[in-house]
């Protein structure tokens, strides 16, 4: 991929080996024929025995064994062989991934430091390999920390192995194409069954298998999406997880990765966006992903796709309360916020817009947001009107959605249906205040306009 980083970019030589004339996998045999082997790559070392050789490593860090392993192709043989000793992969595939004693972020800054450096040094070990060679190679060195399957850990929320064994796939990949990245992510979804695990949790009721959307969750987001720094990398990622699938499963999925979920265990909340108003933590996630998959402009993702999905997202797992389907489309930022309400202009949905309108005044009178930005979007939404008499239509609409919510919400109260913290009063009063300050902005825009 163009995009990624590549402060890990592996020195390569300048003869270009054809990929057919790769080395196989044979490479990584445990024993050394030292009769067929070119003494003079290992340098002064040819005069060690290959035990020694690898006591020195251990006095070596990783950063400096991943250096060395540069020198020649028998050196990095040599370190390949150290690997795959008992004592080398006790060493290199550190597992203290459930250490309380040191402070939280000292630990996790220098567990996933050390997988970043393991993640370079297997990166340029195995240069000289096919990438499915490689894969093959690295999972079997890797497949005896149990914290990094999918389901290999008994207290996955409080482990590190999968931020670590996304750190360490991350500097492996870095620099690599899209194509070798889409084995690298095939190979995973068959090491894992992937695919299947994710079909059903987007074919169960939601909330029914609740375990396994959260290790779904988890494998995502620390495995795949989190440590890219670029948004095209991320992009990438997400858009393999999402394009297999219809958009009523990729709105699922969304939701399950990146939706609201419990502070005491970690799973899924799916009645979130139903029982009532939410706070910008619970979309934040969502609209992240939503921008990312809007901003990044991919061939795979238009924006009718974007706005598909967000539209589908609204009714996962039923039909969200209009007040969290407008904060998301006002974390999700003004491009997809206009798109998605020019959508509804255009398909003769003005009702359904002009109510849209209200809970977006509501939203900006809540949050403190500035109340003229939903009076200049509703301004730029109705030149998405083909004549005046529509424009005319669609302002009607809003003046009558903002008295027949305030209808409803009075009778509410009135009716003395309260939360024991008042709810339904408080979001009356602050629908009172943003239908004035709302009003107020158009009078100002007027007389500006009249003015000029």
């Amino acid at each position: 991929m163009a995009s990624r980083i590549n402060t890990s970019f592996t020195l390569i030589p300048n003869q270009k080996y054809r990929r057919s004339n790769r080395l196989s996998s044979s490479y990584f045999s445990n024993t050394l024929d030292s009769d067929s082997q070119p003494l003079s790559t290992l340098g002064n070392f040819k005069a060690l025995p290959l035990e020694i050789f690898q006591i020195i490593l251990r006095y070596l860090s990783v950063k400096d064994i991943s250096m060395l392993s540069m020198v020649s192709k028998t050196v990095s043989q040599h370190i390949i062989n150290y690997i795959s000793t008992s004592s080398g992969s006790k060493r290199l595939l550190l597992q203290d991934f459930h250490n309380l004693e040191l402070p939280s972020k000292r630990q996790d800054s220098a567990i996933l430091e050390h997988y970043r450096s393991l993640g370079l040094l297997f990166k340029r070990c195995t240069l000289l390999l096919p990438t499915r060679e490689r894969l093959k190679y690295i999972h079997k060195i890797l497949a005896e920390v149990s914290c990094f399957k999918f389901n290999g850990c008994a207290a996955p929320i409080q482990c590190l192995g999968l931020p670590c064994y996304g750190m360490f796939l991350k500097t492996l990949t870095a620099g690599w194409d899209e194509l070798e990245c889409h084995r690298v992510y095939n190979f995973l979804c068959e090491l894992t069954n992937l695919s299947r695990k994710m079909q059903t949790a987007v074919c169960s009721k939601p909330g029914s298998a609740r375990k396994l959307e959260l290790r779904i969750r988890l494998f995502c987001r620390n495995v795949l999406l989190d440590h890219w720094t670029h948004q095209s990398d991320s992009a990438f990622w997400l858009t393999r997880i999402l394009k297999p699938w219809p958009m009523v499963n990729q709105a699922r999925l969304l939701y399950i990765i990146f939706g609201p979920i419990s502070p005491q265990d970690g799973q899924v909340v799916w009645q979130k966006m139903i029982e009532g108003p939410t706070d910008e933590s619970s979309l934040k996630g969502l609209a992240d992903a939503i921008k990312l998959l809007y901003d990044t402009g991919t061939k795979e993702w238009t924006a009718d796709d974007v706005i598909s999905l967000v539209d589908e997202l609204s009714v996962v797992p039923r039909e969200w309360l209009l007040e969290n389907n407008a904060r998301l489309l006002i974390l999700s930022g003004n491009n997809i916020c206009f798109t998605f309400m020019a959508s509804k202009a255009v398909n003769g949905r003005a009702i359904e817009l002009a109510k849209l309108i209200v809970f977006l005044a509501l939203v900006c009178e809540k949050e403190l947001y500035c109340m003229d930005w939903a009076v200049k979007m509703m301004q730029k939404v109705c030149k998405v009107f083909s004549t005046p008499v529509e424009r005319t239509n669609f302002l009607q609409s809003v003046a009558n959605a903002f008295a027949c919510v305030i209808m409803e919400m009075l009778q509410s109260v009135m009716s003395g249906d309260r939360d024991e913290d008042d709810r339904s009063f408080l979001n009356l009063f602050h629908l009172v205040h943003a239908q004035a300050n709302f009003h107020k902005e158009v009078l100002y825009l007027t007389m500006n306009t009249l003015s000029t």
